[in-house]
């Protein structure tokens, strides 16, 4: 079964959340990205470099580059309250003000937008109507508060939804888990090859990138 096919059997529903929603969160990007650029030194140690793994489990680290500031500044706070659960994000994000966190997402945002390119391995349009509602056909979201997937590290995609997936389960006690209660309870319905089908096809576009410290 080919990775089209795979994704033109997830539920309509599922594609229009899957990944992006924020579950009710408010951003406020208004963020100084020249103070942000002394703060993101320490997050460059690890999203500054070109395909830098996470140890266990073992994915690559997000890129933010062409990241829209609104929804990194969602992600941090996430970290921050505890909804995602990592330990190192949640240590660097426990210590920043909401300030210091607009600021970041600025700074990121401020280097460079997404590298759009034509589709690769498009699906068709009628197969994914529902997740392009909000995050477009190329996987250029169409509202800030939503992450832009294209070009995002496959490996990182599927362990997002798999971290979803684990806030269902009591026994994992929170360890691994990103708690965000619309997410959670849709990648419960996901088994493994939907979630390889959505992330190998959302990484196979052209989009966000790896940003340098400059």
């Amino acid at each position: 079964m080919t990775n089209s096919t795979k994704l033109a059997r997830l539920p309509a529903i599922i594609l229009v959340a899957i990944i992006g929603l924020s579950g009710g969160h408010n951003a406020n990007a208004d963020g100084d990205p020249e103070a942000g650029k002394v703060l993101a030194y320490t997050c460059l140690g690890c999203h500054g470099i070109q395909g830098y793994r996470n140890s266990y489990p073992s994915y690559r680290v997000p890129m933010l580059g062409g990241q829209h500031a609104a929804y990194i500044e969602i992600a941090l706070k996430a970290y921050r309250s505890g909804e995602r659960s990592h330990a190192t994000m949640q240590a660097q994000a426990g210590s920043l003000s909401d300030q210091d966190i607009a600021d970041i997402a600025a700074y990121f945002a401020s280097r460079g937008e997404t590298q759009e390119a034509d589709v690769v391995e498009n699906p068709g349009k009628d197969k994914i109507q529902a997740c392009t509602a909000c995050h477009g056909e190329k996987g250029i979201s169409l509202n800030e508060i939503w992450p832009n997937l294209a070009g995002q590290h496959k490996d990182y995609l599927i362990n997002a939804l798999k971290q979803y997936r684990l806030a269902n389960k009591e026994q994992t006690n929170g360890i691994g888990q990103r708690n965000n209660a619309i997410m959670a309870g849709l990648a419960g319905t996901l088994s493994d090859d939907d979630i390889e089908a959505l992330a190998d096809y959302y990484s196979s576009q052209s989009g966000v990138f790896t940003t340098e410290h400059k």
